[in-house]
């Protein structure tokens, strides 16, 4: 009885350690990349919103803009503002650079568009294949697609 009650109590404090681990050892992500593709207002909206949030919450956050997506980079760029805080997604990516967030649209939008570097609001950059390819296989940062 002795026996099975320690291989009890054993079992159990190995079946809670990994819980109580976890709890002490959460970490802030440091960085992280959201890759926004969508043309949807809300998505882009959330995926805005969710950055911002964790810029505020102390990472480093890094956008790529794809596709549609990459329309909220432009200097003429224009869109319904979405509530409960009657902003645009586009205005909410301006104010993510301001908290010191990265923005670049993909190496692809602009060859694919009307637009030019020009055309673009002041600091977005122009993605490398290379230089994403390095962000997402950083095992430090995390990446999230929207």
């Amino acid at each position: 009885m002795v026996k099975s009650l320690k291989a009890l109590i054993a079992a159990a404090v190995v079946a809670v350690a990994p819980i109580s681990a976890q709890a002490g050892d959460q970490k802030m992500v440091e960085e992280v990349l959201v890759i926004l593709s969508s043309d949807s207002p809300q998505t882009q909206g959330m995926a805005m919103v969710l950055s911002n949030t964790m810029a505020q919450q102390g990472s480093k956050v890094n956008v790529l803009l794809c596709d549609k997506a990459g329309d909220l980079a432009l200097k003429s760029y224009e869109a319904p503002a979405l509530k409960p805080k009657d902003v645009t997604p586009g205005q909410m990516l301006r104010g993510l650079m301001k908290q010191g967030g990265v923005a670049n649209v993909c190496a692809l939008y602009l060859p694919n568009s009307d637009y030019s570097k020009n055309d673009l609001i002041e600091g977005v950059g122009v993605a490398t294949p290379p230089e994403m390819a390095g962000q997402m296989l950083n095992p430090a940062m995390r990446t999230f697609t929207f």
